[in-house]
């Protein structure tokens, strides 16, 4: 009993987790180039709506697991077109990184209600949820290791670790790592250096633009078989995140985790028998991610290390 009570809850909390630690790590990129991408919440329900009808429009004729990678593509491209519009103002124009990235978020979910009325009379987008795995061939038969990882599980989760280890990689073992933190740290010493700052600065917000619209539809795809032009504050709650995991990917992969079983107990205690028979409202448990995002940025966010170019517009020709 203990032991399947066990199993639910890490389940839960993995689908809970790598979206946050994807939508993270895609904040990460753009902060990390030196602009503050708060538009996160709009990306991912962009990406999110345009995943979800892709899906609902095509799984007739490509049913399966194919049918979810094409829709992860098209989640990522649609992110990456997004926050171009963010990067153009933010970069080029030198708006106020905090009103682009506002507008964003308040665009993003008309604009999802208003295609989805235009083509389906409602708001709503359902699909079919055929893509999880009740057991992987093999390593689903793996004693402990199996049933929590490799049984009733999804793709998507398999993706949010490799992208932790290809953002790792790509921040601190390449050249475009390197330059990309020296544009949000020193970026007059990277354009002395014959670096393009905003070229630079451009592909951390389309890596961000990316990972958060891939983070909408990953959000989506365990939770639900319908998109309702929302994905439940994820976007802002992914910059907690990336402000507790101090900008770094193994911080964040902590703190992904912290926040999904925070958000896993306050979804699923009335599937857990012990939680399910205490004496106390279900709207004190929904409210204990929140809860948890102010204590945990009360006591952190004095101690963060933000990059020290970030939020700052760069002009070339000062010095």
């Amino acid at each position: 009993m203990i032991m399947s009570v066990l199993y639910f809850l890490i389940q839960q909390t993995m689908f809970f987790s790598i979206p946050l630690l994807i939508v993270a790590l895609g904040g990460m990129f753009s902060e990390r180039s030196g602009v503050i991408n708060i538009a996160l919440e709009g990306i991912m329900i962009l990406g999110a709506f345009a995943g979800v009808l892709f899906i609902s429009t095509f799984q007739d004729a490509v049913p399966g697991q194919p049918i979810l990678f094409l829709a992860v593509l098209v989640s990522a491209l649609t992110g990456v077109l997004v926050s171009l519009l963010h990067g153009y103002a933010s970069i080029n124009m030198k708006a106020d990184q905090i009103i682009s990235g506002t507008a964003i978020n308040m665009l993003a979910p008309a604009i999802s209600i208003y295609i989805a009325r235009m083509i389906r009379t409602v708001q709503q987008i359902p699909f079919v949820n055929q893509f999880r795995i009740e057991k992987a061939p093999v390593l689903g038969s793996i004693p402990l290791m199996g049933p929590l990882f490799f049984q009733n599980t999804y793709i998507t989760t398999y993706l949010g670790f490799i992208i932790l280890i290809a953002s790792a990689l790509l921040l601190y073992k390449t050249r475009f790592g390197l330059r990309l933190r020296s544009c949000g740290e020193h970026p007059q010493a990277a354009d002395a250096a014959g670096i393009n700052v905003y070229r630079m600065r451009y592909a951390g917000v389309m890596l961000s633009g990316a990972l958060a619209g891939l983070g909408g539809l990953v959000f989506i795809i365990p939770t639900s078989t319908q998109f309702n032009a929302e994905v439940s504050g994820y976007g802002f709650l992914a910059l907690a995140v990336l402000i507790f995991g101090q900008w770094r990917p193994g911080r964040i992969l902590i703190a992904a985790f912290f926040f999904g079983l925070m958000k896993a107990v306050a979804s699923s205690y009335s599937g857990i028998s012990f939680m399910k028979n205490i004496p106390v409202p279900s709207y004190v448990y929904k409210m204990i991610p929140y809860i948890a995002t102010l204590v945990v940025l009360a006591f952190t966010s004095r101690k963060s290390q933000a990059p020290k170019a970030e939020g700052i517009p760069y002009d070339k020709g000062s010095r």
